[in-house]
């Protein structure tokens, strides 16, 4: 018993417990404005339809800044259109696409790098008949202030900068004045990749980063998206399970224009349903 006031200390611990219970449970508690910061894309109730097709529908999910979050699903699941949805490169029919709290859904591609988020493609998206230097060059232009871009070139040094970083980090200066067309496979996909990072962006789409790679390529890849991630947001659209599953923070099952299912990697072998339709029997434990 407290004789300054009458109470004891378990009574003072049960009043503090309940304040903050009900503090925790206003609309704007700790606990859900840090939920909301730490959330960088928000996909709400996305859907597009193609005459009578319904090619994504009603799908939801968030992605966490600094982690990497994956969309898998068998052939036709939808999740290239998910990924065209996102990054502006078709309007959806209805819902909405939040970034870093910022309602953009609808946004053209151009609108949305200066944003922030920034995609490389499934099919590579190269300039080939350009050096590698200048893919990267015109890639990072945006960086430049809009009242320079009508100058000479040689005025561009924030894009000329970029671009020799990310030829140093990609291990591309021997190949710098080199046609992109003339590049490996291997290459050229870790070409567009830089390509994507050349305008800073917060948030790094990949649409099939290693589809047509060697293994050894692949291995490479992966490698060089893990260490991405460590500075920047990622979301992957990729066919190799085994990568995902080892890459992956969270991961969003898609079938039939569905979403399926979503969790961790263990939480997604798990499932039953995504066993049935994705994993099959033979590879559901792999």
């Amino acid at each position: 018993m407290n004789p300054a006031n009458g109470t004891n200390a378990a009574g003072r611990t049960e009043d503090t417990n309940a304040t903050n219970a009900a503090r925790n449970t206003g609309p704007t508690s700790n606990v859900e404005q840090s939920t909301r910061s730490a959330v960088l894309l928000e996909v709400r109730n996305l859907s597009v339809r193609f005459g009578n097709l319904h090619a994504v529908s009603d799908v939801s999910f968030n992605a966490l800044r600094g982690h990497i979050t994956s969309v898998i699903g068998p052939n036709g699941a939808g999740k290239s259109t998910l990924f065209n949805l996102i990054s502006g490169a078709i309007a959806p029919s209805d819902g909405q696409v939040r970034f870093d709290g910022e309602d953009i859904t609808g946004f053209a591609p151009h609108r949305l790098t200066r944003k922030g988020l920034s995609r490389s493609f499934q099919m590579t998206n190269l300039f080939p008949e350009l050096p590698v230097f200048e893919n990267l060059r015109l890639a990072a232009q945006v960086l430049e202030p809009a009242s320079l871009l009508a100058m000479p070139l040689r005025r561009s040094h924030k894009a000329r900068e970029r671009a020799d970083e990310l030829i140093e980090r990609f291990a591309l200066k021997d190949k710098a004045h080199e046609l992109a067309g003339t590049l490996s496979h291997g290459e050229q996909r870790r070409l567009e990749i830089a390509v994507a990072l050349a305008s800073r962006p917060k948030m790094l789409l990949l649409d099939e980063p290693t589809q047509g790679m060697s293994h050894a390529d692949t291995e490479d890849t992966a490698n060089l998206i893990r260490q991405l991630s460590a500075e920047i947001t990622i979301l992957l659209v990729e066919h190799d399970v085994g990568l995902v599953m080892n890459l992956s923070d969270h991961v969003v099952v898609m079938n039939q224009g569905k979403k399926l299912a979503e969790g961790t990697p263990l939480d997604v072998r798990a499932n039953p349903a995504v066993q049935a339709a994705y994993f099959g029997s033979g590879v559901a434990h792999a």
